[in-house]
Parts: C-alpha cells; sequence; structure tokens
C-alpha cells in the first residue's frame, strides 16, 4: 500500500501544481488581433456599367470601415435617411461613393478588372477619392463580385 501511496502522491501534487499554475500564475494567452478592424459595409445595389474599351463590367463593392468611424451607419445619425431610396443602403453619402466607384470603374478597360494588379490599382483611386470627397471614414475599397464581358 505504502509503495503504491509513492506513485500517487507525487502525480496528485504534479496535478495540483499544474492546475495553480495555469489558473493562478500564468499570464493569459494575447489576444488574437483581428484581420479586419472595422466593419464591413456592403453596397445594397450592384454596379452594372461599360467600360472604356466597350466591355460591360458587373461588379459587387463593400467598404472596410475604420474601426473607430462615427458614422451614422449604425447610429442612424445625423445624414442618415429614414427610407433610403430603392437600392441604396444606410450609408449618409452612398450616391457620392457610387458616383466616385461609376466614375473611376468606366474609365478602366476590361484588362483592369481582370487583373490582380489593375482592381488594386482601381480600389486604391476610388479610396483616395473617398477620402477627398466625402466624410466616409473608410480603410479600403473591396470588391464582392467581378463580372467582365
Amino acid at each position: 500500500m505504502k509503495s503504491k501511496l509513492k506513485f500517487i502522491v507525487p502525480v496528485v501534487l504534479l496535478l495540483a501544481l499544474g492546475g495553480v499554475y495555469k489558473f493562478v500564475i500564468a499570464k493569459p494567452a494575447p489576444e488574437a488581433k483581428p484581420k479586419i478592424a472595422g466593419e464591413v459595409y456592403v453596397l445594397p445595389s450592384e454596379f452594372v456599367l461599360n467600360l472604356a474599351d466597350g466591355k460591360y463590367a458587373k461588379l459587387g463593392v463593400a467598404l472596410v470601415m475604420a474601426p473607430d468611424a462615427h458614422t451614422s451607419v449604425a447610429a442612424g445619425g445625423h445624414g442618415a435617411a429614414a427610407d433610403p431610396p430603392e437600392g441604396y443602403g444606410s450609408l449618409p453619402q452612398e450616391a457620392v461613393v457610387r458616383d466616385i466607384v461609376t466614375d473611376e470603374v468606366t474609365e478602366s478597360s476590361g484588362t483592369d478588372l481582370q487583373t490582380s494588379r489593375g482592381r488594386q490599382r482601381l480600389k486604391q483611386e476610388i479610396l483616395k477619392r473617398l477620402h477627398h470627397e466625402t466624410d466616409v471614414e473608410a480603410d479600403s475599397v473591396l470588391f464582392t463580385d467581378v463580372t467582365v464581358q
């Protein structure tokens, strides 16, 4: 019996010490940083546009809003329409956003939308104009769907 206790007592002590360390002494694991810091706002209506080279494009667009953005999208604050027009969401300056996207995309070619490099350049141009011409606090522009014919 004593020989069994010689093995059981150290095991129980090790388990107890491990539990104390894990729950009392050890630092908590660091929280994983989110890959996307802000909320994603998807413009509810798709774009169907003529391109500069005579092709057509159909694309969905979304904006990654800044984490500290104080937009009225969620809050329903100043500038938010009670009932936005059909095809529009709750972003107060959505009409201006749609105008900027339309201007930039129609000046591009089908090749620009079909290549990764072309899409990245186009997104950067749209984002630059959004920062310059609107109060929309977006960190990036996303093309959720792209079709070129």
